[in-house]
């Protein structure tokens, strides 16, 4: 159980301060889309529990959700809480399902107070790990990493497994499970920091930085039968140039598009159908909600093999609220070192 040290004292404030979305982003979303207000803190209904946010969660699908453009979820309404994932206590509780001072982590939104329906509720935290790794090492981050990986990805030992954002909050944790299934792991990234900290913390075989190495022509030489599973969360230029390198019978797993500024209008590219032809290669799309019955085997590798110290968590904590408008286009232009969240316990 996550021990009640890791839980600071509070007592019920007078204001619970929320960050709205007070306008639709075009591409990422930027500071000025968002609202941030101070109201009462709310009142749980029947059924309902009232939650004091912890640690919110900010991620790379929250684009998605704030933009109007087609998308896998429906999106935020305008004036409404920007959506999140949270980690937070129950303070009050008006159902039998949950009790008052648990710690889940949940759709609680950006906001310090949560009053949301049980079935707001991702999963309930009970694993001895920091309070702060629900969020991410056993939250959206790594379940996608493992189940992309090892459901999609389907990666043997010995395999090559290419990475794309691979100091990312979920790609450096794809690049340690390929390690720990006996893959031998590459990497891409955005800086020279990010490339060193993915051969020295995340135990890349090697990795590159795509803006300025010829790594197209390194990835061949490092690998020269081809990649057997990319998993990738960029799409545009760097997936054209990773297709022409995967190995016969390879499997790509899409997982995010961020380097694509906007899909209103459909961006081109080269043609892919020969190389998907000629290499036999599986091609699969990702989202985590879709796997829900393997969470609880996901959870149970993590934080196996965080206490055996073989996986690295990595956290860049902003504290206060008040970074939250800001937080995604930060995340977008690469300034974070490792799962970024805010702190507002």
């Amino acid at each position: 159980m996550t021990g009640p040290i890791d839980i600071p004292a509070y007592s019920l404030p007078d204001t619970n301060r929320r960050v709205l979305l007070a306008r639709r982003p075009v591409g990422i979303p930027q500071p000025d889309d968002f609202e941030l207000e101070a109201g009462p803190v709310p009142e749980p209904g029947p059924g309902e529990i009232l939650v004091r946010n912890l640690y919110l969660s900010v991620d790379p699908a929250q684009r998605g959700w704030a933009s109007a453009e087609a998308n896998y979820s429906q999106p935020v309404p305008l004036g409404g809480p920007m959506r999140a994932l949270a980690v937070g206590i129950v303070v009050r509780s008006n159902s039998p399902e949950v009790a008052e001072g648990e710690v889940l982590y949940g759709w609680f939104g950006w906001q310090e107070y949560a009053a949301v329906p049980v079935s707001a509720i991702f999963r309930r935290c009970t694993e001895a790990v920091p309070l702060s790794a629900h969020a991410g090492l056993l939250g959206l981050n790594g379940l996608t990493a493992y189940l992309g990986l090892t459901v999609l990805g389907r990666p043997q030992a010995g395999e090559t497994v290419l990475v794309s954002t691979a100091a990312g909050a979920v790609g450096s944790l794809v690049g340690q499970i390929a390690r720990n299934l006996g893959c031998r792991p590459l990497g891409l990234t955005g800086d020279d920091a990010k490339v060193a900290r993915c051969r020295e913390a995340y135990g890349y075989a090697a990795a590159w930085n795509y803006r300025t190495d010829d790594w197209s022509a390194a990835l061949a030489a490092e690998a020269p039968e081809g990649v057997n599973v990319y998993f990738d969360n960029v799409g545009g230029p760097i997936l054209d140039a990773a297709l022409r390198r995967m190995a016969v019978a390879g499997r790509i797993v899409q997982c995010g598009t961020a380097s694509v500024a906007s899909w209103t209008e459909v961006p081109t590219g080269p043609r892919v159908e020969r190389e998907i032809l000629t290499r036999r290669l599986v091609w699969s799309g990702f989202v985590v909600l879709d796997h829900k019955p393997r969470f609880e085997e996901a959870v149970a590798a993590l934080a196996g093999w965080y206490h055996e110290g073989r996986i690295r968590l990595d956290e860049d904590v902003t504290e206060g609220i008040e970074g939250a408008p800001g937080a995604i286009a930060g995340l977008y232009r690469g300034e974070n070192r490792g799962k970024r969240l805010i702190y507002v316990g």
